[in-house]
């Protein structure tokens, strides 16, 4: 053997396979997040309330009118909210946010996705049914309730989310008992109501930028 052939680097080794593309690299980017974040047992339990409903207006549990009609799809609604919402707590906390820079598009585009497969799971569920309201009063509660989970998550944590919703829909219970009508009650307001649509509207968007950008809240009690 010569000193040549002793200096002459090696042959780097053949692929043993193509690269993964950038479009296979993000789908497993975003099918993760939507794994550590449980979304599919989130639209399992969407999908369990659309059941409640269907079964509701299919042998009468809410009567043909009168407040039980709006109260219990309110309540039900807001199961699927809290399904939602729950999906905004990271088990993975800080270090997700140090070494995650798609994270915030990830935050906002399961949002969106979220919200409206929780609409569509519970128009499904009333299909064919006289709901109080219709799909409009559905709609807009989800969005409202779910901007108010959005906006609890960066101060509660993504696992205590559901408490402001909930609340909130016990508000609105109550209000709908005494009658008020007021924007800011907009569960019990009719579905051509320009001012609760707004404010459902509003509190969706603020709820959706706050969690965007800042993510549920992060602590240790909050990583288990």
């Amino acid at each position: 053997m010569t000193t040549a052939e002793v200096q002459k680097p090696s042959a780097a080794p053949a692929p043993s396979g193509r690269r993964p593309g950038r479009g296979r690299a993000a789908t497993r980017l975003v099918w993760l997040h939507l794994r550590s974040r449980r979304v599919p047992a989130a639209v399992l339990a969407m999908a369990v309330c659309a059941l409640v409903l269907r079964a509701a207006l299919r042998w009468n549990w809410m009567f043909t009118s009168g407040s039980l009609a709006q109260q219990l799809p309110m309540i039900i609604e807001a199961g699927a909210v809290v399904a939602v919402v729950a999906t905004s707590h990271s088990p993975f906390g800080e270090t997700e946010r140090a070494t995650g820079r798609w994270l915030p598009y990830l935050r906002l585009g399961a949002a969106l996705a979220l919200t409206g497969a929780s609409i569509g799971v519970l128009q499904l569920g009333v299909t064919g049914g006289s709901l109080n309201g219709g799909v409009l009063v559905l709609a807009r509660n989800v969005v409202g309730l779910t901007g108010i989970g959005l906006l609890c998550a960066p101060v509660t944590g993504g696992l205590l989310a559901w408490t402001l919703p909930v609340g909130y829909v016990a508000f609105a219970e109550y209000a709908l008992l005494e009658s008020w009508v007021s924007p800011w009650a907009w569960p019990v307001c009719p579905p051509d109501d320009r001012g609760a649509w707004i404010c459902a509207c509003v509190v969706y968007a603020v709820g959706l930028l706050a969690f965007t950008v800042r993510g549920a809240r992060t602590r240790l009690t909050d990583n288990g």
